[in-house]
């Protein structure tokens, strides 16, 4: 059968995407009420928990909203009882009035019409439960009349104050005998005064985190034929985002059959992702794309994906969870786990947690829980981008096994052609075009050193750090770490995965603090721990997307101290971006240029040391080459650079010494940089980041 462009179904079940979001925001919305219900002083937590739930109602439909509000309060009852979840229902009704109102682009009238028929239901509810429990209700009634009258009864002994009794005993006695209009008419307007207020206040909240991803990459019309996958074949398909002006796939032509090992090659935005979409189901643009039955995306049999980072598709505690997770019960139980793990090189690992794996085991795992699912078709979209090379080479191997050991097929995308080795045949793709060869990839250099190197910085004594410590989990990943750092010197520190190189950065940044030792930061004529100096080490994330907060590039500059238009232009011209990305979205930049934001606004903040954890992760060898050179630039304006990364050649151009990490030690004592004397240099002038 053939498929072609279609319009994402917006009835029926609830999509995957509507499922993670309310799995997400609903759990939020349980923590915040929970906790806001049952610990002291912690109420106000409740005065933001419509946030998520008002979130989701402005992203999705009604059914979303509805799903994920039942679960939360049957949730939050098992875990804090009545009093959290008829809290959790207030919010979640608040939350997504406001929410629905705003996606229906309506005013504060629809607020106020379904808070009324809100209030009115609440109120038809309570009142009812009330009439039905006539003897719990007496009981109560009871309990409050004897207190009126005990008040009544404290003040007649004072004859200033019997009359304030007698008037609280008939004000009492009046309620309760119109019991039932009180607590209507004041849930009634509980809830009216809510929405108005909530208005004013979430409506503002949920415009501004508008801006924030929604959408569903791998969303795809539902396809009721048997499950199918292969072979398939793309015929002229062509594929444009919305609101693209260009095309990301253009006229793709290719067939991938049972039993078939195929490399997908590119650089970073050469449509290679957008490609993997289009074989998980998604309708091209224009073109066709036929295949025997549906896609079956993450169903048993189907399609199974295996991402970027690994950590990501990471849901269970133990290992042996995690291949089985989300799997119904009948189908897991029938699973060879350990027979998985074997297969993958994880054997005998099932009874370890996922926290305390490499990457590339977190990948291996990820490849066994896809094949706990028996696909047909398994896509490994730059899987090997994020691990050492020992590992990738190791992951190569794996994935070109398998359609040798199973009726399946297996579709690698990288931009390591040297991944591509092992393929049955192998797509390169440039500019969204299926090419014959791809250019020729530049390897990173570096112009010589131009500014000395000066005195200590930086200096680790004697660290040591275990996580959990003292607890039955406790993991060890540090031991006995002597390092110093000289000022404007860049050292490499190199290790496989899982060799403590990210714990290391961390402690550096003075993000986490060693439970041995000390890691000490020279400042001229201070000498400080840098847990007690955070922001004059700065840390570069590995995944650089999680360090940008703000919606646009400009705002994010400016978040880190760039404050002013000339500060971000100055930051922006630093790290050789256009200063016209200042008001691009965070959202619509490559995985390049995000780290290069990333390092503008370090530079707008104008720190003493960078570390860098793994600054070439996921990058093409053409993005490699200009950070590296980026890097160079930066070295030479005096900044001190500390790079951790597994990538020794691309980065031995850069740095002046290099630093082995190997189980969480360093077994050899490094010479140390040679030493030249200190010249003058502020790093808070800004012509030094020129």
């Amino acid at each position: 059968m053939t498929v072609s462009s279609q319009t994402p179904v917006q009835h029926g079940p609830l999509r995957p995407i509507e499922l993670a979001t309310g799995a997400v925001l609903g759990g939020a919305t349980v923590g915040l009420v929970t906790v806001g219900s049952v610990v002291p002083f912690a109420a106000a937590l409740q005065l933001v928990a419509a946030v998520p739930m008002g979130l989701l109602a402005y992203r999705h439909r009604l059914r979303a909203s509805s799903t994920t509000t039942i679960a939360a309060v049957l949730v939050s009852f098992v875990a804090g009882g009545l009093v959290p979840a008829v809290n959790l229902l207030s919010v979640a009704v608040i939350g997504g009035i406001i929410g629905t109102v705003k996606r229906r682009r309506g005013g504060i009238l629809a607020v106020l019409g379904l808070s009324l028929l809100a209030g009115l239901a609440g109120a038809a509810f309570s009142v009812g439960m009330l009439l039905l429990f006539s003897r719990s209700r007496q009981l109560v009634f009871d309990a409050i009349r004897n207190t009126a009258g005990g008040l009544e009864n404290l003040a007649a002994r004072q004859a200033a104050l019997e009359p304030l009794g007698r008037a609280v005993a008939d004000f009492t006695d009046t309620v309760l005998r119109w019991w039932w209009a009180w607590i209507a008419g004041g849930i009634v307007a509980g809830i009216l005064v809510s929405g108005m207020v909530s208005w004013y206040v979430l409506g503002a909240v949920l415009e501004r985190l508008n801006w924030l991803p929604g959408r569903d990459l791998l969303d795809a019309p539902e396809d009721n034929r048997p499950v199918e996958p292969l072979p398939v074949a793309l015929r002229e398909v062509s594929f444009r985002y919305p609101g693209a002006k260009t095309d990301a796939l253009h006229r793709i032509d290719l067939t991938v059959r049972l039993r078939e090992f195929v490399a997908v090659v590119g650089h970073n935005g050469s449509g290679k992702s957008t490609l993997t979409r289009i074989l998980a189901g998604r309708p091209p643009t224009s073109g066709t794309v036929t295949r025997p039955g549906s896609a079956g995306l993450g169903v048993t049999g189907g399609t199974a994906l295996v991402l970027q980072r690994p950590e990501s598709q990471t849901l269970g505690v133990l290992v042996a969870d995690d291949v089985v997770w989300g799997l119904p019960t009948e189908i897991a139980a029938g699973v060879d786990i350990e027979g998985l793990l074997r297969e993958v090189g994880l054997g005998g690992m099932g009874g370890a947690e996922t926290a305390t794996l490499s990457g590339g085991q977190q990948q291996r795992l990820a490849v066994a829980a896809a094949l706990a699912r028996r696909p047909t078709l398994l896509i490994a979209d730059e899987a090997t981008a994020m691990i050492d090379p020992q590992g990738r080479r190791e992951l190569v191997a794996l994935l070109a096994q398998l359609p040798k050991r199973h009726a399946m097929a297996v579709v690698l995308v990288t931009h390591h052609e040297a991944d591509a080795a092992a393929a049955d045949r192998v797509v390169h793709l440039e500019n969204g075009r299926a090419v014959e060869h791809l250019p020729a990839w530049p390897r990173p250099v570096c112009e010589p050193r131009r500014r000395p190197i000066g005195e200590t910085i930086l200096e680790l004594r004697d660290v040591h750090h275990t996580y959990n410590r003292r607890t039955p989990w406790e993991a060890p990943a540090l031991h006995g770490i002597n390092l110093t750092v000289r000022r404007g010197e860049a050292l490499l520190i190199v290790g496989g995965n899982g060799s403590g190189k990210s714990t290391l950065a961390w402690i550096m940044a003075g993000l986490t603090v060693p439970t041995q030792g000390t890691c000490l930061l020279h400042e001229f004529t201070n000498v400080r721990p840098t847990h007690r100096r955070i922001g004059a080490v700065q840390l570069a994330f590995q995944h650089s997307r999680l360090q940008l907060q703000r919606q646009t590039v400009g705002a994010e500059i400016e978040d880190w101290g760039g404050h002013g238009s000339l500060a971000v232009s100055r930051a922006l011209d630093a790290v050789r971006l256009d200063r016209r990305l200042t008001g691009r979205s965070i959202e619509e930049l490559s995985g390049g240029q995000a780290k290069r934001v990333v390092l503008a606004a370090i530079a707008a903040r104008r720190p003493q040391v960078v570390v860098l954890d793994e600054p070439l992760a996921g990058l093409d060898p053409a993005g490699r080459a200009d950070v590296v050179e980026l890097l160079g630039r930066l070295r030479d304006s005096g900044l001190t650079l500390i790079v951790i990364s597994h990538d020794v050649d691309d980065m031995a151009v850069l740095c002046d010494r290099t630093v082995h990490l190997s189980g969480g030690r360093i077994p050899e004592t490094e010479a140390p940089a040679p030493y030249f004397a200190p010249q003058p240099f502020d790093t808070h002038r800004p012509e030094a980041w020129r």
